[in-house]
């Protein structure tokens, strides 16, 4: 294949542009603009309507409705809304049109300035599997397709996927010839939801492999650059969770062949701006092109740290049709970037929402968040709340700095995963790097969501804290009395343990029941001050309703206050189903009815929430004896989604 060097365009200076996003990475194309002297416009939801983006946006156009079909996924509103607002650019970031060559194609068809790479070479790379022929043509190595009509069991494993669009929609590994036409059926059903295209193809499953990436950027002279390479092998559901540059423990010769291919991608396609190519590594050191992403990534902070850039600044300067350098600056130490989401790693990766009270982290790092304290977290987007980059001279120091903030970092509001970032990062397959792969959390996460002793009696001193944080705060508004004869009780739930805090305080002096050792060194209503068998230990406290916040220097802990007895009318019926998130019904098993007899576990239907999906199990063997939602019902957390009677 020949290359396709694109045709310089005229050159010209924007003044003015529109980010068809939202959150963090609207956030930081703004950031961008305004040190480059740009206006920037915003255009939102209304469920977004008092988000950071918007507010720090020059101007902000409404899209209205919630669902991102009606909003961020309306490329003819967003057009609209930069010539309205006098825009003469549209940056797309990450997700929702990114990668949409009809929507580039429209951008430049109004007579605005399309930040990204060309339609067809947008359109080159929308179909993976039109992408992987294009890209044998081009000598990039790749794994062999399996036909799933004549697989058999020496194919195994197997990993579905979706022909388009990302982020894990539609991506399936098969163990058992028997669950391939299953698998099939869901993956197809969950592509054609989330992308509007059904087709799926299937490749052979490299256990023991490591998801490495090489960061280009192109210009329309023929100049293109490859930027290093990223690991992000931990993933759940195919989706990532920390990524670091350069990719650790890489031969020089696998290096060289990555930078080469990659570069061979971008230049086959006439690619300009900023994109990445995804290869995947195996263990024995071999790489397969997996796709490439025509777009800035999530992750491409880590990037810019190790190599002092601004890859915005660099897609904005390469939209006015100025050249790159001969060659990048040379990159220096290493970079670790963690992804907080507001989810449940020990609960299948439920997402939260509610309003985060507050987001801080502290120490040498980096944050880019999409929102601020009293930001609402709703069902309708991704769950991710920011992303914390730690850049240090080696790898073992960014390591050990990110996970310090993290552990630190005060985090008030909706369940995170970031106890699961602090455990991942000193685990010491990570550490070590002897167990990097994207089977990390296949193999490790029950240890590193599971019950640990030291956490849980951090946890109950915890809970203490917070007992004598509020007796204080209630004896200085008159709602309390010390009564040193009668113990006071308070119980606290915390990762499905409850803590039940009995203690007195005589002249100053701490009586707590099963905590020997333990002394009041300081007492207030938002902090309080022990000390622990000989050691300091302070406790922040910050109560929101029945919610409690314990923030300390090896962590935070989110506890619920509970009444002293239960109430009567919290009760369902024996067998109810609850949604355990707000979300849409998007699937039922088929043809289930009720009356229907149905077995232990066995899926009955699912629930899309935060851009996945979430499978409601039946919890035994039983009769269906309720079924009051359909395809399509919108449900809040506690709606009852159906029956299973014994």
């Amino acid at each position: 294949m020949t290359d396709r060097t694109p045709t310089p365009p005229s050159p010209l200076t924007l003044s003015s542009v529109l980010v068809a996003n939202r959150g963090e990475i609207a956030r930081r194309v703004f950031r961008t603009c305004r040190e480059l002297g740009l206006a920037t416009v915003a255009v939102h939801s209304d469920a977004d309507a008092d988000a950071p983006h918007v507010r720090e946006a020059d101007t902000a156009v409404r899209l209205p409705g919630d669902a991102p079909a009606d909003t961020y996924l309306r490329g003819d509103l967003i057009v609209k809304a930069a010539l309205a607002a006098g825009a003469d650019a549209i940056h797309p970031g990450y997700g929702f049109l990114s990668e949409n060559a009809a929507f580039a194609a429209a951008v430049t068809d109004a007579g605005l300035t399309w930040i990204g790479p060309p339609p067809a070479a947008i359109e080159a790379m929308a179909s993976k599997t039109r992408a992987k022929e294009l890209m044998a043509a081009a000598g990039v190595p790749l794994l062999d397709a399996v036909d799933p009509a004549t697989a058999t069991a020496a194919d195994l494993p197997l990993l579905v996927k979706a022909a388009s669009g990302g982020g894990g929609r539609g991506m399936r590994i098969v163990r058992e010839l028997s669950a391939l036409d299953g698998e099939l059926t869901a993956a197809r059903a969950e592509a054609a939801a989330a992308f509007g295209d059904g087709e799926v193809f299937a490749e052979p499953y490299v256990t023991g492999g490591r998801h490495i990436e090489v960061q280009i950027l192109a210009d329309a002279h023929g100049g293109v650059w490859t930027l290093g390479t990223r690991d992000c092998s931990l993933q759940r559901r195919h989706q990532k969770v920390i990524e670091e540059a350069p990719a650790p423990g890489l031969p020089d010769g696998l290096r060289t062949t990555l930078h080469e291919a990659a570069a061979r991608a971008a230049r086959a396609i006439g690619y300009r701006g900023a994109g990445t190519v995804e290869f995947l590594v195996s263990a024995d050191g071999r790489a397969f092109f997996l796709e490439m992403n025509t777009r800035l990534q999530v992750e491409h902070p880590v990037t810019e740290e190790i190599y002092r850039l601004d890859l915005v600044a660099l897609q904005l300067s390469v939209a006015e049709g100025r050249p790159l350098d001969a060659a990048p600056p040379l990159p220096r130490g290493h970079a670790v970037e963690a992804r907080l989401y507001a989810e449940d790693p020990a609960a299948g990766w439920r997402p939260g929402t509610g309003k985060l009270h507050r987001l801080a982290v502290p120490g040498a790092v980096r944050l880019d968040s999409g929102v601020r304290d009293g930001s609402v977290i709703t069902a309708h987007y991704d769950p991710m709340l920011a992303k914390v980059i730690a850049w240090a001279p080696t790898r073992a120091e960014a390591v050990r700095r990110l996970a310090h903030a993290l552990e630190r970092a005060r985090i008030h509001g909706p369940v995170t995963n970031r106890d699961l970032l602090v455990r991942s990062l000193r685990h010491p397959a990570f550490t070590t790097t002897d167990g990097l792969d994207t089977g990390f959390y296949d193999r490790h996460l029950a240890d590193l969501t599971g019950h640990d002793p030291a956490h849980e009696a951090r946890a109950r001193l915890a809970a203490l804290a917070a007992a004598l944080a509020d007796a204080h705060g209630r004896s200085r508004f008159g709602g309390f009395r010390n009564l040193p004869s009668q113990p006071q009780v308070k119980r606290y739930e915390a990762g499905g343990e409850t803590y039940e805090i009995r203690y007195r305080l005589v002249r100053g002096a701490l009586h707590a029941e099963d905590f020997p050792g333990v002394r009041l060194l300081a007492q207030a209503a938002d902090s309080v001050v022990l000390d622990v068998d000989g050691l300091r230990r302070e406790f922040a406290v910050a109560r929101y309703g029945d919610r409690v916040h314990v923030d300390t220097a090896t962590g935070g802990h989110a506890l619920t206050a509970l009444p002293r007895f239960p109430d009567p009318a919290d009760r369902t019926e024996p067998g109810s189903l609850l949604a355990p998130m707000p979300g849409t019904v998007v699937r039922l098993a088929p043809g289930l009815a009720e009356g229907d007899r149905v077995e232990a576990g066995a899926p009955l239907l699912w629930l899309e929430a935060m851009k996945m999906e979430h499978t409601v199990t039946a919890p035994a063997a039983g009769t269906l004896t309720s079924l009051p939602v359909r395809v399509g019902t919108q449900v809040e957390v506690g709606a009852l989604l159906a029956v299973v009677s014994a």
